[in-house]
C-alpha cells in the first residue's frame, strides 16, 4: 500500500470531455511515467451554495484536513503499539471490510448518511464532528487502558528493582522467617562486596544475636539478602548498629493473607489488563475505518469546493488520485500542468513570484490545477 497520495482535479472546458481528458491523462502517465498509480475519484454532483459560502468553508479546508489526518494517524499509531506489545500479526486496516488504498482508490460517495442536497457547511460538520467524537473516545479509552498498565509496570518496577527498595515479599518464604515471642528475624541488604565484612560482624553488633543464623536468600548487582535472628529486645540497638556498618536493615512482616492479596490483585491487573488491550485494539481496527471513510468524503467536499472556487461555474472539471515515487514527482506535475490549457488556469502558470503563492486550502505550492497531499502513515 502506497503512504501518500496526491488528490488532483484538472479543468474540462470547451469542447473536452471527462472522459477524453481522462484518457489524455492516462496516456501521458503511461508513457512517461508508467510506475505511478493512477485511479479516478468520484464525486457526486454536490451542493454548491453561495460564493461567499464557498469561499468561507474553503478559509477552513486545510485545518479540517489536518485534523482528520491527525486523528486517523493518532489511531494507527495506537493499533502499531497495541500489536507490538500484544505480540500479534498486524492486521491490513480496513474501512468495511476493504482495505483502506481500495477504498480509497475506488471511492463512492455514501449517499444515505451523507445526502447530496445538504449544504457543504452541513456536510463537514457533520464529518467533524464524527471525527472529534471518536478522538473523545480514543483519549478515554486509552488512558483507562495507560492507567491499568501504569499500575502493572509500578508494581513490576517493585519486584524488578534492586533488593535496596523492591518489594521482598516474593523472595521470603515462611521458613526463612521466626516470629516469636522472644525471638525475630529481620532482612539486611548488603552491598554486595560487603558480604564477607557482613558474615565476620553481625554475631558483634550487638548481644543476643543468634549466632550462624544469618542466611543468604537473594543477591542482584548491587546487594545480597540476608536473614539474622536475635532476641526481640535488641533488635533496634541492632539496627543501629548495623546502619553504623553500611547495613541496611529492611522493615519486613511476613503475611500469607497479605501475600496472597498482592497475588490476587497483581492476576486481576494482568487481566484487566489484557481485557482492556484487546478491547481497544478492536475498537481502535473499527475506529479508524469510520475515520478514514469519514476523511475521504471530506477530501471529496474540499477537492469539490476547491475545483468551483478555481474553475467556475457549472462544475466541470476530472478528479483523480495519483501515487507518484518520489523521483516521477517533477515530471508527473509537468505532465498535470501541460493538461491545463484553459484560461482560467493560465494565471496559475505565471511568474515564479506568482507560483509561489499559496493555494487554495492552504496547501504549500500553488499549481494551475487544485492539489493536495494525502498521508495514511
Amino acid at each position: 500500500m502506497a503512504s501518500r497520495y496526491w488528490m488532483v482535479s484538472l479543468p474540462v472546458q470547451g469542447s473536452t470531455s471527462s472522459p477524453s481528458l481522462w484518457n489524455r491523462l492516462q496516456e501521458q502517465i503511461s508513457r512517461h511515467s508508467f510506475d505511478t498509480l493512477l485511479y479516478r475519484f468520484n464525486i457526486p454532483n454536490l451542493r454548491v451554495g453561495t460564493l461567499d459560502s464557498l469561499l468561507s468553508l474553503s478559509d477552513d479546508l486545510f485545518k479540517s484536513n489536518s485534523f482528520m489526518e491527525g486523528v486517523s494517524h493518532k489511531i494507527r499509531r495506537q493499533i502499531e503499539e497495541l500489536e507490538r506489545v500484544s505480540c500479534v500479526e498486524s492486521n491490513a486496516l480496513t474501512v468495511d471490510g476493504v482495505p483502506v488504498d481500495s477504498y480509497l482508490t475506488r471511492f463512492v460517495w455514501d449517499e444515505a448518511r451523507y445526502p447530496t442536497i445538504s449544504p457543504l457547511r452541513e456536510i463537514v460538520d457533520s464529518l467533524q464532528g464524527q471525527v472529534a467524537k471518536i478522538e473523545d473516545d480514543l483519549k478515554v479509552r486509552s488512558a483507562e487502558y495507560n492507567n491499568v498498565r501504569s499500575q502493572l509496570n509500578a508494581i513490576n518496577r517493585k519486584h524488578s528493582g534492586s533488593l535496596a527498595v523492591r518489594d521482598l515479599s516474593n523472595l521470603v518464604k515462611p521458613v526463612d522467617i521466626i516470629q516469636s515471642e522472644n525471638l525475630t528475624t529481620l532482612l539486611a541488604i548488603i552491598p554486595k562486596y560487603s558480604q564477607k565484612d557482613w558474615l565476620s560482624n553481625y554475631e558483634t553488633l550487638t548481644s543476643y544475636v543468634v549466632p550462624r543464623s544469618s542466611k543468604r536468600l537473594h543477591e542482584d548487582n548491587e546487594y545480597a539478602l540476608y536473614t539474622v535472628t536475635l532476641f526481640r529486645r535488641v533488635a533496634d540497638n541492632f539496627r543501629t548498629s548495623a546502619r553504623e556498618k553500611g547495613f541496611q536493615i529492611r522493615d519486613f512482616e511476613y503475611s500469607p493473607e497479605a501475600q496472597d492479596s498482592r497475588n490476587q490483585e497483581l492476576d486481576k491487573l494482568v487481566q484487566d489488563q489484557e481485557n482492556l488491550r484487546s478491547s481497544l485494539l478492536q475498537w481502535s481496527y473499527t475506529s479508524y475505518g469510520e475515520v478514514f471513510s469519514s476523511w475521504m468524503h471530506f477530501c471529496a467536499v474540499r477537492i469539490f469546493a476547491e475545483s468551483i472556487l478555481r474553475y467556475g461555474l457549472p462544475p466541470s472539471f476530472l478528479s483523480c488520485v495519483l501515487s507518484p515515487s518520489m523521483k516521477s514527482e517533477k515530471k508527473i506535475r509537468s505532465i498535470l500542468e501541460g493538461l491545463c490549457d484553459n484560461t482560467l488556469s493560465t494565471y496559475w502558470k505565471a511568474e515564479d513570484d506568482v507560483g509561489s503563492m499559496a493555494g487554495l486550502g492552504g496547501d504549500a505550492d500553488s499549481h494551475p490545477y487544485v492539489s493536495f497531499t494525502i498521508n495514511l502513515v
